[in-house]
């Protein structure tokens, strides 16, 4: 079972997802909460799968994704928000949050999108994603900062990291190239070393400003 926690401050919000995700035969919502009693609720029931309110008027999202990040296995921490072009999310992701969700989800992609997280892929609203990713340019030096990161890489890392990027699984991603999840799994890790960042969605973000994700994926077996 992939255990859930649903961090909103509208209790009509949180018995929704609640609803929801509770009728998947393979995820249990272990509790709902509002912005002050998160922490707090997330020790006690140590979910897999935090989905975190990123605006709230008591304790906001950001503070909360903050100390949920220091605990010793963190869970996965998703975003959620009202707005496509929330100003916020940046600061989420390079905080260590593994993607956002717009409120307005279609309930039967919700599932999914908690099964692709609790596997560790990346979650990126489809309706923002890319306008996020490409909104986010960097400044010049900071792009070529992030292409000689990428030049790093091996030719099969490059490889993960484009597909890392488009919310992939270790698991999915292992069937793509045919590769085991374990080996895949080692592949990311050294992708998040060797480019300096903590989470496979700043590491999504590095690659769309250097501009890997514009190039054509290889399909050769590389390095």
């Amino acid at each position: 079972m992939i255990r859930v926690v649903v961090v909103d401050d509208e209790a009509l919000v949180r018995s929704g997802f609640g609803l929801i995700l509770g009728a998947a035969d393979d995820i249990e919502v272990v509790a709902t909460s509002g912005g002050g009693e998160a922490v707090e609720t997330v020790l006690k029931e140590r979910p897999d799968v935090v989905l975190l309110d990123i605006r709230m008027p008591d304790v906001d999202g950001l503070t909360v994704l903050r100390e949920l990040r220091t605990m010793p296995d963190a869970p996965v921490v998703a975003m959620l928000t009202t707005f496509d072009a929330d100003e916020y999310i940046l600061t989420a992701l390079d905080g260590g949050a593994a993607g956002f969700l717009l409120k307005d989800t279609e309930p039967d992609q919700l599932a999914q999108l908690v099964h692709t997280l609790a596997a560790g892929g990346v979650v990126l609203s489809p309706k923002a994603s890319r306008t996020l990713l490409r909104g986010h340019p960097g400044t010049e030096a900071a792009v070529d900062e992030d292409a000689a990161r990428v030049r790093l890489l091996t030719d099969r890392e490059r490889q993960v990291l484009v597909l890392v990027a488009g919310g992939l699984s270790n698991t999915d991603i292992g069937a793509r190239i045919h590769l085991g999840a374990g080996t895949v799994k080692d592949h990311v890790s050294a992708i998040l070393t060797k480019l300096r960042v903590t989470s496979r969605v700043q590491a999504a973000l590095l690659a769309q400003r250097a501009g890997l994700l514009d190039e054509r994926p290889r399909s050769g077996d590389g390095g």
